[in-house]
């Protein structure tokens, strides 16, 4: 008789999206493509995050780094858009 070598088989878990399973590479599209983000690994200073944990609480600090980067971002916009109003304005007077 011949032997049967039994092998533990590990499957890959399933992700839910809506009410289909998917891998986690259709899984990550699907997130990426309803809420536009992108998974990065990025080093931080420990004090940073100390800093966004505990302000986040038992939301996800990951959260608010988002949105403090994103007032960053919309506040430089802001800036430079206003210096140039300023400019336009008082070359004109």
């Amino acid at each position: 008789m011949k032997s049967k070598l039994s092998r533990a088989i590990s499957k890959p878990p399933r992700l839910r999206v809506g009410l289909k399973d998917v891998n986690r590479e259709q899984f990550s599209a699907a997130v990426n493509e309803r809420l536009g983000k992108q998974r990065v690994s990025i080093m931080l200073d420990g004090s940073i995050i100390a800093f966004f944990k505990a302000k986040a609480g038992e939301r996800g600090y990951q959260t608010l780094i988002n949105q403090a980067l994103h007032q960053a971002m919309t506040g430089e916009q802001i800036e430079s858009t206003l210096r140039r109003v300023i400019r336009e304005e008082l070359h004109t007077a």
